[in-house]
């Protein structure tokens, strides 16, 4: 007998039959995780907007102290030093938070891919309720453009307002001031070719933080493999 029970203990229990499991318990599994997810989510976004506005009161403060700063010196010696010593820390904290922000998108896609695949599962059980879903239903990329945007037509306009742009573009403006500064505070060279330095810089710097997300997004398209693509169901979320 001792030896039977060590044996059973040794296979583990016996795998529970889903088909035996009511509809009832499997939505309320299904709406327990998507609760989860949904909460996480939230705590992301959070995250994302407390950071971008840490970034912008740095930002703005920084202004304000450096502008007090040039009435006092007359854009002198002194008011180059001290923004050689301003501007730097100022761009550490944005491209961290342009970093994280951008990192922040990634873990939001993840999540509304996991919350697609439960409505998909909501579907299966109840697919007569398909009209009513406005989001995606999919793991794809349609399913998750749909979620985001609803409408395609909306994206560009999406993507230049987000916020992963507004700090990008401030950190750009930051690097080409500092770029500038240090140029005329070692070299002393004209202003008109000191401005011309900055505006090069803050555009590459610009490029370059638009290229860091177009190319976690491709690497996501080709990475990425759906468990329930569009193409098997149409629109029902029947995968």
């Amino acid at each position: 007998m001792e030896a039977v029970d060590r044996h059973r203990s040794s296979v583990g229990p016996a795998p529970i039959e889903t088909q035996q499991v009511p509809d009832a318990v499997k939505l309320q599994i299904l709406a327990t995780e998507h609760w989860s997810l949904l909460a996480t989510r939230s705590l992301v976004w959070s995250e994302v907007f407390t950071r971008a506005g840490m970034f912008l009161t740095v930002v703005s403060s920084s202004v304000v102290a450096l502008a007090l700063v040039s009435q006092a010196t007359d854009f002198d010696d002194e008011f180059r030093i001290l923004s050689l010593l301003i501007l730097p820390v100022v761009l550490l904290v944005g491209i961290g938070t342009f970093l994280r922000v951008n990192s922040a998108n990634d873990e939001d896609i993840g999540l509304v891919i996991g919350m697609n695949r439960l409505r998909n599962a909501y579907l299966q059980i109840a697919p007569d309720l398909e009209p009513f879903f406005i989001t995606g239903c999919h793991d794809d990329q349609a399913g998750i453009m749909r979620t985001y945007a609803i409408d395609a037509q909306v994206m560009p306009r999406r993507v230049l307002a987000s916020t992963p742009m507004l700090v990008g573009f401030v950190d750009a403006v930051v690097a080409g001031a500092f770029a500038a500064l240090l140029l005329k505070q070692l070299f002393d060279l004209s202003d008109p070719f000191v401005v011309a330095v900055g505006t090069i810089v803050a555009i590459a710097t610009g490029i370059v933080l638009f290229l860091i997300p177009m190319r976690e997004m491709k690497r996501f398209r080709q990475e990425h493999a759906p468990r329930f693509p569009s193409s098997q169901s149409g629109d029902k979320g029947e995968a």
